[in-house]
């Protein structure tokens, strides 16, 4: 009987449009981690082909090769020295925007904290914002809502 009043009781929490925007925030946040830690990725797939031409450069016998580099869509031509000090340079750039995108993501998983303390704290176990960071609603069975509920 108790068990079944804890139920009804979480199931009469009204959504307010605050609540609402929230969510929304949740899940546009999550989104957008998602686009950051992929972006990231490629940065990192960049960085270490960078890595690799350095040292493929390094490992290069003739002192007086020149090592053609891509700028845009041309080549130019290089000594090897001018080109190990331009991929030093791209590789620097590149380690930047990396650390830059991380503190977006973190700085978003700390608002995303918040959020979910927040959510957590007035839905309880009628929404889910873990598994797979999928915002899953369960609509409390009222006639009390001053809203319809969305067609999710």
């Amino acid at each position: 009987m108790a068990a079944t009043m804890k139920k009804a009781a979480a199931e009469d929490v009204n959504v307010t449009f605050e609540d609402q925007q929230k969510i929304n925030k949740f899940a546009r946040n999550t989104s957008r981690i998602t686009e950051l830690k992929e972006e990231i990725e490629v940065k990192k797939k960049q960085l270490q082909n960078l890595e690799d031409a350095c040292e493929d450069i390094m490992l290069a016998d003739d002192d007086c090769l020149m090592i053609p580099y891509q700028i845009g869509d041309v080549f130019i031509s290089h000594s090897q020295e001018e080109t190990q000090e331009m991929l030093e340079e791209a590789k620097k750039n590149l380690q930047e925007e990396i650390d830059a995108l991380e503190a977006r993501v973190e700085s978003i998983q700390r608002v995303l904290a918040d959020l979910k303390v927040q959510l957590y704290a007035k839905f309880g176990s009628n929404i889910n914002l873990e598994a797979d960071d999928i915002c899953i609603w369960r609509w409390p069975k009222t006639t009390e809502r001053s809203r319809p509920a969305p067609d999710y």
